[in-house]
């Protein structure tokens, strides 16, 4: 259920009630992905080449998939030297190696396309982040800068979403935890509560104890 539920966050699904998505206090359920990165809402997928990033194009056009707007589009028309002055921005504030703003999508290691990927959200400063398997596949030294830029993030208020397999990840960069087994969302588990053994018992379909069912719908 991880894919339908962040297209349903994100609102490439906006199929779901009004109120059962809440930003900031407003719904935004049965809106589109426009409308919720107007209130705040940044995304980052899990497929890097073809979704996240157009593989063929430069780092700088890249930019439009997430920021269709002003500076980057003035009266419908692209800024070119807006787009690469602002990939240049986010290349040099997270460390991305590559030839430049202009490079390809598709010449960057995977390491450094997802620091761009991932970069290119950040800079916005979002009130919300959901990010899907944020180091999948990326070296240590691009795992631990993303994963400090995400706590960074959290510490300077805004709310961040992972979803992610590596339960090394988790205890590293969350505040609490939830379960998806068998198309069922668990209570929360504050992080000094959580065990690698008891988050594998709710990976494997366990009920959650009573109490804290309980506690979780309240």
């Amino acid at each position: 259920g991880q894919n339908e539920l962040l297209e349903a966050i994100s609102g490439e699904d906006p199929r779901a009630p009004a109120a059962s998505v809440r930003i900031d206090g407003h719904d935004a359920g049965g809106t589109g992905v426009a409308r919720r990165r107007a209130r705040g809402l940044a995304f980052v997928p899990e497929e890097r080449l073809g979704r996240a990033a157009v593989p063929t194009l430069g780092l700088h056009l890249n930019t439009l998939l997430t920021t269709a707007a002003a500076p980057l589009v003035r009266r419908g028309l692209i800024d070119a030297r807006a787009t690469v002055a602002h990939a240049a921005r986010i290349i040099a504030q997270y460390d991305v190696r590559g030839a430049g703003p202009r490079a390809p999508a598709q010449s960057l290691s995977g390491g450094n396309l997802q620091k761009f990927v991932v970069g290119r959200e950040l800079i916005k400063s979002p009130a919300v982040l959901v990010l899907a398997q944020p180091t999948w596949g990326v070296d240590v030294g691009a795992a631990a800068r993303i994963r400090a830029e995400l706590v960074a993030l959290r510490d300077a208020g805004a709310a961040v979403l992972v979803v992610s397999e590596e339960l090394d990840e988790l205890f590293e960069v969350c505040d609490a935890l939830h379960v998806i087994a068998n198309g069922r969302l668990s209570p929360r588990i504050a992080i000094g509560d959580a065990s690698v053994e008891r988050i594998g018992e709710l990976m494997g379909g366990a009920a959650a104890p009573a109490a804290a069912a309980t506690a979780g719908a309240a």
